[in-house]
């Protein structure tokens, strides 16, 4: 490779030789495929570069320039006229300022990059040739008379892509400029050192299960550290090594696909998909790297809920409290999380009215509770039709419903054994408070609900009554007198009587009774209080002396009626005579702690003169 120095102006021919062989290949190959052709060039353009890197130096100029050749030779005129030829030829639109040299070539000795050379050199030691610039010295080197460049180093375009330099041509003797000084560029040129990389791998992607053929999942990217302009060292073909038939990736785009319609979640749920991308447009040689994708397939309502199992039985005791759970159903559904919530109801049966189902929200369960007592010896069975039903329908899956079920669930009541029960929840009994000693008051009957029907035995509790005025016939439940009674005393007894199951003494009842104690007249009235009446000596006949009234603790249903008279002794006494008070009747009934007088008034029978009145 020769630069001619003159006016800043190098160039290079590199580009001769590639152009050459690429037209010999395409002479050669007549109709050859365009791919083919392609695979020929990326095998063998290294192999160029590398060749003409090492080839001897050649010393070239334009034809309106000189050119000093080899003394002696007459080849070299030749060779540079036909070169000349060539390049004038040549429309590959050359680029003048620019070196080019391969990466990574190491060897014995050092690389010969490009020779500079100037018209003003006659062939003479006089001209010396300085490089100057990027690696100046260390990197390239340039031998001062010959103006050869050469690298010492292996050189690594993926650490640094181009080197500018300056060169100038001096005298050797005074160092005087015989030229201005040139910049030119020295470009490291690209071999497939690098394999492509997933630099955001392992990659892990979703995608909806029963997806149709064509839907995306995810898209990969790999870089390739290689010059992406020159050859196809960076160009990427991507494709699937494992995977398939499932999933299909673009080749281009790297973007995968779903490569098969109806994959179902519940048969597979995730996939390992290897992923590989390969340099040299994909050809033979090229590199290649690989990335793992995990593609989970996503969960859709596309199944619904099953019972495991058409028939439960459940028993149950008839005295369970109201709102116990008596026993659980379960229809399993092959989705998850929402698409696996189920609704439960009771739509037949005999204890629609009896029975309640709700769901377990955490283990999505059917629980039955009872809503109404239950009751042994009236129904000792009921039938029920249970059906879960999917919560969330997706709508692409109606056409394979219903999403629901149904199961049949039978209950047996148990028979509990239940306290006894009264006749009655409370008892009201009258005695008169005369009744004698173990006088019959009434009677309380009591029976076992349970089939076994045990005797039961009746008894009083003593705290209701603590003064024992009564008893109680344990085997009957008769209610007999055991101290006198005495109305206006105590009106009301508020007593509780007690049945036991002899059988299990634990079952135990209880029952108020209160008892009225009856009013008979066994009260004499009594005056409401001591009179002591005073008359003057001037009184008139018939002139009310005194009134009186009385009270009697009795309690008649039509009130009192009192007769009033004067003592015996008083009978016959002309002076005075007692008068019953007309219309002054007591009411027929009145409260116990109260009591009603009739008046009667005491009249004066004496005459202005003392003689008793006639």
């Amino acid at each position: 490779m020769t630069g001619k120095l003159n006016g800043s102006c190098f160039y290079n021919l590199s580009y001769f030789y590639l152009d050459c062989a690429v037209n010999t290949w395409r002479s050669s190959c007549g109709t050859m495929p365009e791919r083919l052709t392609e695979m020929l060039m990326d095998t063998w353009t290294p192999l160029i570069i590398l060749w003409i890197t090492v080839l001897p130096s050649i010393c070239m100029a334009p034809m309106n320039q000189s050119q000093v050749l080899p003394s002696g030779s007459s080849t070299g005129l030749k060779r540079l006229t036909e070169e000349q030829r060539v390049l004038n030829r040549s429309k590959r639109g050359w680029v003048w300022n620019q070196m080019f040299v391969l990466e990574e070539f190491s060897g014995p000795e050092p690389i010969l990059v490009g020779r500079l050379h100037t018209d003003l050199d006659p062939g003479s030691s006089k001209i010396k040739y300085i490089l100057s610039g990027d690696g100046a010295g260390t990197i390239f080197v340039i031998n001062d008379k010959t103006g050869d460049i050469h690298a010492m180093k292996r050189l690594d375009r993926e650490e640094k892509a181009e080197y500018t330099l300056t060169a100038q041509a001096v005298d050797r003797d005074t160092n005087k400029p015989l030229e201005p000084p040139s910049e030119f560029i020295i470009k490291v040129q690209d071999i497939n050192d690098n394999p492509p990389e997933f630099v955001d791998g392992p990659y892990h992607a979703t995608v909806p299960e029963m997806s149709i053929v064509g839907t995306f999942v995810t898209k990969v990217t790999a870089t390739d550290a290689d010059d992406p302009v020159y050859g196809n060292s960076a160009k990427l073909v991507y494709s699937i090594l494992e995977g398939q038939p499932y999933f299909s990736i673009e080749p281009h785009t790297a973007i995968i696909k779903t490569a098969l319609p109806n994959m179902d979640r519940e048969a597979k749920e995730e996939y390992f998909v290897v992923i590989q991308a390969k340099d040299m447009g994909g050809h033979m040689g090229g590199l290649s790297g690989t990335t793992t994708v995990t593609i989970t397939l996503t969960d859709v309502n596309d199944n619904p809920p099953k019972f495991a199992q058409s028939l439960y039985h459940f028993s149950v005791m008839e005295d369970v409290a109201l709102g116990e759970p008596i026993g659980r159903v379960k229809a399993n559904d092959l989705d998850i999380g929402e698409n696996a919530k189920s609704s439960y109801d009771i739509i037949e049966g005999d204890g629609m009215d009896i029975f309640e189902i709700t769901t377990d929200a955490q283990t999505q369960d059917g629980i039955i509770r009872v809503r109404k007592p239950l009751d042994f010896e009236t129904k000792k069975s009921y039938t029920l039709k249970v059906e879960a039903a999917n919560i969330h329908i997706d709508p692409r899956f109606i056409s394979g419903g219903p999403f629901k079920d149904t199961a049949t669930v039978k209950i047996v009541v148990e028979d509990a054994d239940e306290p006894p029960v009264f006749s009655s929840p409370t008892y009201l009994l009258e005695v008169h408070e005369n009744a004698a000693i173990n006088a019959v008051i009434g009677q309380v009957t009591a029976h076992d609900p349970d089939a076994s029907s045990s005797p039961i035995r009746f008894s009083i509790d003593r705290h209701t009554d603590l003064e024992r005025q009564f008893n109680i016939n344990a085997e009957d439940g008769r209610i007999t007198l055991a101290t006198p009674l005495d109305r206006e005393t105590n009106t009301w007894h508020n007593i509780t009587i007690v049945a036991t199951e002899t059988r299990n003494h634990s079952q135990v009842s209880r029952v108020p009774v209160a008892i009225k104690v009856l009013d008979v007249n066994d009260n004499a009235p009594e005056f409401a209080s001591e009179h002591e009446a005073f008359l003057c000596e001037n009184g008139k006949p018939g002139q009310v002396i005194q009134i009186v009234s009385a009270v009697d603790k009795d309690d008649p249903k039509n009130g009192h009626y009192f007769l009033y008279s004067l003592l015996p002794e008083m009978v016959n006494n002309p002076n005075f005579t007692i008068k019953k008070n007309e219309g002054c009747r007591a009411p027929d009934r009145f409260p116990l702690s109260s009591a009603l007088s009739q008046m009667s008034s005491i009249k004066s029978s004496f005459d202005r003169t003392g003689q008793p009145d006639e």
